[in-house]
């Protein structure tokens, strides 16, 4: 298909052409011409508190200088979608168009690209109706909750060749650019284990109580919202509070160790799990959710040709708030530590003990890396690193460079995610086959 922005950009090639053929269009000349300065026209898909609180402000930082606008709104419920126009118009007093559907907002051809901010088990199947449409989108995380969804949305983005950004904003931070690149340089050494966890103590936390009561069926459209997971009665809580209720969410996996965990597989180049064992269950909370309130997860990773051979632990509560979020990286000689954003020796290989055994001791200099911290207590909010992944999309969008998190990235913390969920589920270690691109529980294909 070709799109209103790629007709601008050939246009753009054929008249710069005719200027250096010597046909007489200047520089200055061409700027006036129809459409040449034309903004990238975008329309946010799902009016959610994400986009509303945080992607959406991050967008509007540089959308002037980059030459994008937003022009729409697409919501199945009613009062997000007024919410939506209300929203534009007195922040940033710019009209934009409502539409009760991703159909209609397509159908319209008003948008060259979008920003996906609806619900965890939508963002795939969402993903693949924008590139289809012709749009270029930045897609939240977790990009999939089967393998189902996540094998056709990669699918689709490779075949049409369209600008996808995966919200996973930690690949756009610049403490995480130098861990990646001390990793790879060998100063840290073969990493060896890694610990993660991601602590808070909110009852609300993914609970929106005073919204549920002013949801209806009426005005909403429920089978919009199911797509293809099986069908249940109306229940605004599950639309509103998908977070809590397998099969819209795993939970604590995609909503939270999806960030963690896809810095792994950056800094290894290991794409997934060989094999994950997880436990978890409802040990606070119990307000009807079926997503755990506490989990703990151990992976195994390793590459083909064994040059990478590390476990990963990774550990979440929801009920108690010390230890809040970390991210360690273990090798002989130290630690790599992603809260304090520093390099040290702590845990590597003494001269006492490497002297009982004949060995030299082991211990990393000290390396700070660039400090940026992002507060993770509260459910929405703009961040440094997402205005950073934001801008780095819109670029991209521009250059028709590949962004900081493509579609592979959200696959492959997909399958992590999917591996820790079919464990958690069913009790079982899972692993992945790699012909079949299926995750296995107790050798079996884990899909709900």
């Amino acid at each position: 298909m070709t799109t209103r922005r790629d007709f601008l950009k050939h246009s753009a090639l054929g008249a710069a052409g005719l200027t250096i053929g010597g046909l007489g269009f200047s520089t200055e000349s061409y700027a006036n011409i129809m459409g040449a300065n034309e903004k990238i026209r975008v329309g946010i898909v799902g009016f959610s508190d994400r986009a509303r609180y945080s992607l959406i402000p991050s967008f509007m930082a540089c959308a002037d200088e980059l030459g994008f606008e937003i022009v729409a709104v697409s919501d199945i419920w009613k009062k997000r979608r007024e919410e939506g126009v209300a929203f534009f118009q007195e922040k940033y007093g710019k009209k934009v168009k409502a539409f009760r559907n991703n159909e209609e907002l397509y159908d319209a051809k008003i948008c060259d690209a979008v920003i996906v901010a609806t619900s965890d088990f939508q963002h795939a199947l969402h993903c693949i109706e924008a590139v289809k449409a012709g749009c270029d989108a930045y897609v939240e995380k977790p990009f999939a909750e089967t393998m189902e969804d996540a094998r056709a949305a990669r699918k689709a983005v490779l075949e049409s060749g369209k600008i996808v950004q995966i919200g996973s904003q930690r690949r756009s931070a610049p403490n995480y650019h130098a861990a990646n690149d001390f990793i790879r340089s060998g100063k840290f050494g073969k990493i060896t284990m890694v610990e993660m966890c991601w602590n808070v103590n909110q009852p609300g936390r993914w609970r929106r109580p005073a919204l549920v009561a002013q949801c209806f069926e009426k005005d909403t459209d429920w089978k919009h919202f199911l797509l293809n997971r099986p069908y249940e009665e109306w229940d605004p809580r599950k639309y509103l509070e998908y977070r809590l209720f397998w099969p819209y969410s795993s939970g604590i996996p995609g909503q939270w160790m999806s960030h963690q965990i896809d810095t792994v597989h950056w800094f290894t180049g290991c794409n997934h799990p060989r094999s994950v064992a997880a436990n978890g269950g409802i040990y606070q909370w119990n307000d009807g959710r079926r997503s755990y309130d506490t989990m703990t997860a151990v992976f195994d990773y390793g590459t083909p040709d064994g040059s990478q051979n590390f476990q990963v632990v990774y550990s979440s509560r929801m009920h108690n708030s010390a230890g809040g979020t970390k991210e360690l990286y273990f090798s002989n000689g130290g630690t790599l530590n992603l809260d304090t954003n520093k390099v040290t020796s702590e845990g590597g290989l003494t001269k006492r003990f490497a002297d009982e055994m004949g060995m030299q001791p082991n211990l990393l200099d000290e390396y700070v890396l660039p400090s940026i911290k992002v507060e993770t207590g509260s459910n929405t909010g703009s961040d440094p690193m997402t205005n950073l992944h934001m801008r780095n999309w819109m670029e991209c969008v521009k250059s028709r460079k590949q962004p900081h998190a493509p579609v592979d990235a959200g696959y492959n913390h997909s399958i992590a995610n999917i591996m820790c969920t079919a464990s958690l589920r069913t009790g079982e270690k899972a692993t992945f086959d790699e012909a079949r691109q299926e995750v296995l529980a107790g050798g079996k294909v884990f899909k709900y």
